[in-house]
């Protein structure tokens, strides 16, 4: 049965998502749309190193993986609000207070790579601007676009600033309708209450780390690794990309596979399996941190130039996040075999069931309280 949001808390906070992600898509759009129509897409096919040095050819691959920074930077704006309203829409129907205000956090976030993407964007027209670019004779687009498209660059952090602070007040509205959900759908018992916090507070991770570590790989893939020429040491080369760009590839849906097992491995208390997880997630916790050192190596810097800034934010963020996970994943176990299984694999609570609690818990609300001290 397809789940509908049941109260005007709930109608408000899903709503909210989907008009910030129609209207930041909608600036996107026209940044990305002005930004291509813009490209002499010829001249960037036909460009080619001015001698047979590797800094001739960095060069090259610098200017080439500037065309991609757009289109990479709207794919992952799509992304994230699509991957926004189906975690608000998901937040809602298992009524988890820990991911919605999570997504209040992520939208933060968000805020926070829309900043960048500015910066980005400048360097990225700045290196391919008729007007700025140093050889004359190399023309890649036809104009210098920054005044066109700043101010929509300018409107989405405002939009999703706005958002965030309308949906923090939403989030504590829906904070005491899913308190009572829980207190009527697990128990008054507060170690109980606790157990089930730590695990929704652990599958929520789960859902936040599959999106910064997509976004990571994406970004390292278009932007970075997708052009040969980049490192000054071929000797670890394959068809001239680095060993590092195919095992990225191959990552991406062992990672998904391996979200998804931990989430379901979790719910079934396999505590052979999960203390496997916890170990893969200390090895994904080193090969962020490496990714992190490397991108500030002088060695790589040119490597990772094009794209540090976001990649640096998507990085700490996903290590921290990795961490918590980590934290959260042992608290998980450790509540194992202590009668949380029952109550987070039992049926889901129909909309009609859902409807009478709430209706229940506003005649509790509405009830006067009686005095503690009578007269006869």
């Amino acid at each position: 049965m397809v789940y509908r949001p049941t109260t005007p808390w709930s109608w408000s906070f899903l709503i909210l998502a989907f008009v910030q992600s129609c209207v930041v898509l909608a600036c996107e759009g026209y940044v990305f749309a002005t930004f291509q129509n813009n490209l002499i897409k010829n001249n960037i096919l036909d460009l080619k190193p001015k001698n047979d040095t590797i800094a001739a050819y960095s060069e090259v691959e610098f200017q080439k993986a500037q065309t991609r920074t757009i289109p990479t930077y709207l794919t992952l704006f799509i992304f994230a609000h699509i991957f926004l309203v189906a975690l608000c829409y998901d937040a809602l129907r298992l009524k988890n207070t820990i991911q919605v205000i999570g997504i209040c956090i992520f939208n933060l976030a968000m805020l926070i790579y829309a900043a960048i993407q500015m910066d980005q964007i400048n360097d990225a027209n700045d290196a391919l601007s008729p007007d700025k670019i140093q050889d004359k004779n190399l023309k890649l687009m036809e104009t210098d676009i920054w005044g066109a498209i700043r101010p929509f660059l300018i409107t989405i952090p405002c939009v999703i600033a706005l958002s965030t602070v309308l949906m923090g007040v939403v989030c504590w509205k829906l904070y005491d309708e899913f308190a009572w959900r829980i207190y009527k759908h697990i128990s008054a018992d507060l170690r109980m209450k606790k157990r089930y916090l730590t695990f929704q507070i652990f599958i929520a991770l789960l859902k936040f780390d599959f999106f910064f570590f997509v976004g990571f790989t994406v970004q390292f893939i278009v932007i970075v690794a997708s052009t040969t020429g980049f490192t000054k040491n071929q000797s670890n080369t394959i068809g001239g990309k680095d060993y590092e760009f195919y095992v990225t590839i191959a990552a991406l849906p062992i990672t998904i596979a391996f979200l998804a097992t931990a989430a379901f491995f979790t719910r079934r208390e396999k505590r052979g399996v999960m203390w496997g997880v916890v170990v893969i997630l200390f090895a994904a916790l080193a090969y962020f941190i490496f990714k992190l050192v490397r991108m500030w190596t002088p060695t790589y810097e040119e490597t990772y130039k094009p794209a540090r800034r976001s990649l640096t934010t998507f990085a700490v963020i996903t290590i921290l996040l990795i961490i918590l996970t980590i934290i959260n994943a042992i608290a998980c176990i450790m509540n194992f075999d202590k009668g949380l299984k029952p109550h987070i694999t039992k049926r889901k609570v129909t909309d009609e069931e859902d409807k009478n609690s709430m209706t229940e818990m506003s005649a509790h609300m509405s009830q006067p309280m009686q005095s503690r001290m009578t007269i006869d």
